[in-house]
């Protein structure tokens, strides 16, 4: 398509743009809670075009809440799409996070960031922080062995489940990484309410089944907030998944 050739011919221009824009954001945006806003401010061109999460404001709000309270050392994001709740989790994070993202090119519930975006996203971390990004299956078991090793064989404080949005997709990726959280982390999961017009998001069926098992919260956008999806938070026990 001529506006991909168009895109392409320009992206190394569009990339310094972008990040030029961020850090103009991010002067002028001091505080942690703040910066809940930039994601949504954020304005470029071509590839780098917009980093808006798609999420329902005031559901992803809340959550950002309670991720800045947990000051987590590391963070794993499963589906990345715009990259939005990512540059959200980096400035929740602590200063020397590290947070892992793994989205699949071509994936079918909004994945496949084209892979120019890998350095825009990179530049999302702070500056003790580390960021990696793999552009994989989260199903495959070598791809579990290569997000242990980038944690070096820690615990992790916060996961973020919104990738496959299948009942057996969602149900594989708790159980492949749930029990990588520590007790007292958090594990949340986007579109937790029933999707009618969209059969293939079974996300609610399994919250339903799961809610019932941990301590757990609901982030509900009031009408008029928004399409309300619905965002649903998992407290850690002391026993852990």
């Amino acid at each position: 398509m001529l506006k991909h050739w168009f895109y392409n011919l320009l992206s190394a221009r569009h990339l310094k743009n972008g990040l030029k824009r961020l850090r103009e954001l991010e002067r002028k945006i001091l505080s942690r809670e703040a910066r809940f806003a930039i994601p949504f401010a954020y304005r470029g061109k071509g590839y780098y075009r917009i980093i808006e999460p798609r999420q329902n404001p005031y559901e992803i709000e809340s959550l950002y809440k309670a991720v800045c309270e947990l000051e987590a050392k590391r963070i794993l994001e499963i589906g990345t799409a715009r990259g939005g709740t990512l540059y959200l989790w980096a400035q929740a994070a602590a200063e020397d996070a590290t947070l892992v993202s793994v989205d699949l090119p071509g994936g079918e519930f909004g994945g496949a960031y084209p892979a120019c975006r890998v350095p825009f996203y990179r530049a999302f971390a702070r500056e003790k922080q580390t960021m990696h990004l793999l552009r994989t299956d989260s199903h495959k078991a070598e791809t579990l062995e290569e997000v242990k090793a980038h944690f070096g064989g820690h615990e992790i404080d916060f996961a973020f489940i919104d990738g496959d949005h299948t009942y057996e997709g969602v149900k594989q990726d708790f159980e492949m990484y749930g029990s990588l959280v520590r007790p007292g982390g958090l594990i949340a999961f986007h579109d937790i309410l029933p999707r009618p017009d969209m059969p293939d998001i079974q996300v609610d069926k399994f919250w339903q089944e799961i809610k019932e098992k941990y301590e757990a919260v609901e982030f509900i956008g009031a009408e008029g907030s928004g399409r309300r999806i619905g965002i649903g938070l998992l407290h850690v026990g002391s026993e852990g998944i």
